[in-house]
């Protein structure tokens, strides 16, 4: 009598297992994140190749602050204290190039397949 309950939770969870396994593995693999870290007055790494529809997040790891702005305009952050982050998809394929607006020679490339 006691296996009776259990039976039917064990075939719920297989069967949402077995039907949002695929959606949460497309959904992943569409919109990757890959991480950016200012640390020494620099960006790493300083070039950086994702497919498109990832989402790339900087990360200030130094104790002053940094921005992080595209040369084209087509992203802008605020200044980020430590451990602070800006993200950004990107949606189409192309080569963006970002600098950190306070310290210029903060320089670094996004490239998009």
């Amino acid at each position: 009598m006691l296996r009776w309950p259990l039976r039917p939770l064990g075939l719920t969870v297989l069967f949402w297992a077995a039907t949002a396994a695929p959606a949460l593995a497309a959904d992943s693999a569409s919109d990757s994140a890959s991480i950016v870290v200012a640390h020494d007055f620099a960006f790493a790494p300083k070039s950086l190749t994702v497919q498109a529809g990832s989402t790339v997040t900087w990360t200030n790891k130094d104790e002053e602050p940094h921005t992080v702005v595209n040369d084209a305009g087509l992203f802008r952050s605020g200044a980020l204290d430590t451990n602070q982050s800006f993200s950004f998809r990107f949606d189409k394929p192309g080569t963006y190039r970002f600098a950190c607006s306070i310290h210029p020679q903060m320089v670094g490339t996004i490239i998009v397949q």
